[in-house]
């Protein structure tokens, strides 16, 4: 089992009741249930940051020669697809 870190984290207490009762309810301790939503966050700024960083690197990238190739968008065309 990897070793584990502790962070303390002070809460309002509009949350702290918001998280206490979601743990009471499903039955999971409070410090799990935040790990998981913390995770669960966490994951989606990745995510939404590379999505970001892809999309301004493509932007940057517009009209050169690392554009979409000229071949592909050409047969996409004559396939009938979208551009």
């Amino acid at each position: 089992m990897a070793s584990w870190s502790n962070f303390h984290v002070p809460l309002p207490p509009d949350l702290h009741e918001i998280l206490r009762d979601e743990a009471e309810r499903s039955g999971m301790p409070a410090a799990a249930l935040a790990r998981e939503a913390l995770q669960s966050w966490l994951t989606q700024r990745r995510r939404q940051r590379l999505h970001e960083e892809i999309a301004a690197w493509a932007k940057d990238r517009a009209g050169t020669d690392l554009d979409l190739d000229k071949d592909l968008e050409r047969a996409g065309l004559e396939l009938g697809g979208a551009v």
